[in-house]
């Protein structure tokens, strides 16, 4: 009675590991059509049949991303995003590794603006990859964004307008608040954008970055103006990078393209 009820046993599940696969196919396909919700029932169903499936819970949060609009914070977008996150976490649970769920969840963190959250799933990217130049990037970027909103708001209050060279004649109070409000995030910012150029040294959109958060370091220098000019400098320095370097990348996609090896 033991040995047929163990062989009962593993005939179903076998059967049911077999429906889930015939759905994560069908789910493929689906989203390589670019039809979603048929590829998130194909995907549920796959769940459903054989939860101890990786790669159909990994499908499944893949999906509901897909259907996540950024900076876009309805209901029914937030819920999307949470139903991918709960994907990515069950792949994580099993693989705290798993480099393709650890950037996700940061994507979709940063999609719903909750950019604390971004900042630190893209920190345990790195964990994981020190070389990943792109994790790099999304943190320094997602502190410029920041720091500029902090400065927008403080000239704001004050009726005046970013004028991207230090905004000299900011009221001195406005300045030190600032200075408290940005200093971490101009520090943190471009300790990850010069990692982010280290690690690929053609990386243009970090350069381009990093000029920006050299403009928001000018910002904090309150009335040294050695110290502005300086950071100026840095601009000028980062915006001739950026533009020689990207302008050096589009000839090299050029000549791949054409079939020029060099």
């Amino acid at each position: 009675m033991a040995v047929a009820t163990l062989s009962l046993l593993v005939l179903v599940t076998g059967c049911q590991r077999l429906k889930a696969r015939d759905q994560l196919n069908k789910g493929v396909q689906a989203y390589k059509s670019a039809k979603y919700e048929e590829a998130i029932n194909h995907f549920q169903q796959a769940v459903n049949y054989d939860p101890s499936l990786p790669m159909a819970h990994l499908y499944l949060a893949t999906a509901y991303a897909q259907q996540v609009v950024p900076d876009l914070t309805t209901p029914e977008n937030l819920k999307n995003a949470n139903l991918a996150m709960q994907g990515f976490e069950a792949v994580l649970a099993k693989d705290p590794r798993d480099i393709n769920s650890l950037k996700n969840m940061a994507s979709l963190y940063f999609n719903i603006d909750k950019y604390d959250e971004a900042k630190q799933w893209q920190m345990k990217v790195l964990a994981v990859d020190p070389q990943d130049a792109e994790a790099a990037y999304t943190i320094g970027s997602i502190d410029w964004r920041l720091a500029y909103r902090n400065a927008v708001e403080a000239l704001k209050g004050v009726g005046m307008q970013d004028d991207g060279a230090g905004n000299v004649k900011m009221p001195k109070k406005v300045c030190q608040e600032l200075v408290e409000k940005n200093t971490p995030l101009v520090n943190e910012g471009l300790e990850y954008l010069h990692k982010a150029v280290d690690i690929r040294p053609s990386y243009d959109d970090a350069m381009a970055y990093l000029q920006l958060m050299y403009r928001r370091k000018a910002d904090l220098e309150c009335g040294n103006e050695d110290a502005r000019k300086a950071d100026m400098a840095q601009v000028d320095q980062w915006r001739e990078k950026a533009m020689t370097t990207r302008k050096a990348n589009e000839e090299k996609k050029n000549e791949k393209a054409n079939g020029v090896v060099m």
